[in-house]
């Protein structure tokens, strides 16, 4: 308790020394984290709109493909019916052959527009079943491509609901505590409320906190493909602590950043994997109108993401 009582006034003492212009790169910094945090969000959301795209795709050359089937047997029909006819104009021209030579002209000119009008059907006949395949080959390939987005994609949810089952048991011990574990759009969201992280206007961790972020980091060291955000909320009350701190922003990011460094504790943890953010109090969980939806929405938000390159590659192919 000493030691932590002298890191407190050492961190405090430091703090009320920060020059504008560190907390200015601060505020940069937070800005930049900030526009990192929306590329995350709208890379993700790319990625769903061209895997629709790519299906929407796949469903019109389905459709063409079908649609030239029925235009190769359509052909292949009149090809036959035209085959019919020369046949029986043939038979007609040897049975008039000793009878009129006139009719017999007459069947010859009928005769060589018919092998004319029976090569062209040919031609357009082989032309057809050339598109045809084609159009088959197309997509056949594109079938594929498809079933390996979908299978990637599988795996991807796959592999993070083995890491959301690993977090859920990492944690156990604080079930109850102010504590959830989610899995929803492809992505782990571990939650913990404040009052198992901080004091009241405080963004150093208490004991349990640590322990709790330090058996994260745990798990996180197993999946060094995972990238981890760390967005700190607050309620909608104003902040009247110490004047080291300008208001919820301020404070829901030192919070956040207070966890990174928890995290970075963990040398097998990646530090280009992590990002602190802080989002004040614009995006509650709960109403702020109660007090249960007030320590609901005082929170630590721990957005885990699977890397999605192998994803955009397919993307990319298709």
């Amino acid at each position: 308790m000493k030691k932590i009582l002298v890191l407190s006034l050492v961190i405090a003492s430091l703090t009320a020394c920060v020059s504008p212009k560190v907390y200015k790169d601060l505020e940069d910094k937070y800005a930049a984290l900030k526009k990192e945090n929306q590329s995350l969000k709208d890379e993700n959301n790319n990625l769903l709109k061209a895997k629709n795209q790519a299906a929407n795709a796949l469903d019109a050359l389905q459709k063409q493909y079908d649609a030239a089937v029925v235009k190769r047997d359509q052909l292949q029909s009149d090809y036959d019916a035209t085959k019919s006819s020369y046949t029986n104009l043939k038979a007609s021209y040897d049975a008039l052959d000793a009878n009129s030579s006139s009719a017999i002209a007459a069947n010859s000119k009928r005769n060589r527009e018919l092998l004319a009008q029976l090569e062209a059907k040919e031609q357009a006949l082989q032309a057809e079943n050339q598109r045809l395949e084609t159009l088959k080959q197309q997509l056949e390939a594109r079938s594929q491509r498809v079933a390996e987005l979908e299978s990637v994609i599988a795996a991807k949810e796959a592999e993070m609901t083995a890491l959301k089952d690993a977090v859920s048991r990492a944690l156990t011990d604080f079930e109850g505590k102010g504590l959830t574990v989610e899995q929803r759009n492809g992505k782990v969201y571990v939650s913990m409320e404040n009052k198992l992280l901080f004091h009241s206007g405080s963004w150093s961790v208490g004991v349990e906190g640590r322990k709790a972020v330090k058996q994260l980091g745990g798990v996180l060291a197993d999946n060094p493909e995972i990238a981890v955000l760390i967005e700190g909320h607050t309620d909608n009350a104003p902040y009247r602590g110490s004047s080291q701190i300008s208001g919820n922003w301020d404070l829901s990011t030192k919070r956040a950043t207070a966890i990174v460094q928890i995290l970075q504790e963990n040398s097998a943890i990646k530090p280009d994997n992590l990002t602190a953010a802080g989002r004040g109090e614009y995006a509650p969980v709960a109403s702020n109108e109660t007090v249960e939806g007030k320590s609901k929405n005082r929170r630590i938000e721990i957005i885990l993401t699977p890397k999605l390159d192998e994803l955009s590659k397919l993307l990319n192919d298709i």
